[in-house]
């Protein structure tokens, strides 16, 4: 079992240099995939998605080969005439880049204030097991929204 303070600084630091980052497009790994991997020392990190405005996907971290860690989640817009796909990726990534770089975490309570929208990320648990829900309000109302869960892979 990995520590699991090196396990969320990883997972930090990968979610940074891959999705908020445009990381590097890996082939896909399932048909259809889009799929940003990365890694470093004994870790690696796996974001496997379908999809664009509306997606579902799950990221995956192995340790010294063996998957530890998994998160899956589904996002979607709700109220088209309130924002699109490409406003809505640029207030996900100014927030997550923000809670990422700036806190070093990925897990918690946060919102973010962007000219496109309140982005809200709000969450319980830790690193070993958690389930959450981001979303961004425009005018009062919730335009886009996302649930993830995830945790510790344990076998």
């Amino acid at each position: 079992m990995p520590d699991l303070a090196e396990l969320n600084d990883f997972i930090v630091i990968a979610k940074a240099e891959t999705y908020v980052g445009d990381g590097e497009r890996l082939p896909s790994c399932r048909s259809g995939s889009h799929d940003i991997g990365y890694a470093s020392g004994r870790w690696r990190y796996l974001d496997s998605y379908f999809g664009g405005t509306d997606s579902a996907g799950q990221e995956l971290v192995w340790h010294d080969g063996e998957p530890v860690w998994a998160m899956n989640y589904f996002g979607h817009i709700v109220e088209h005439d309130l924002i699109d796909g490409t406003r809505a990726g640029m207030v996900i990534k100014a927030a997550l880049l923000r809670l990422y770089l700036d806190e070093r975490r990925f897990l918690g309570g946060f919102e973010f204030e962007h000219a496109y929208g309140l982005y809200i990320d709000e969450n319980i648990g830790d690193c070993h097991h958690f389930s959450g829900y981001e979303a961004i309000v425009v005018s009062e109302r919730r335009a886009y929204e996302l649930d993830y869960r995830g945790g510790l892979i344990i076998p």
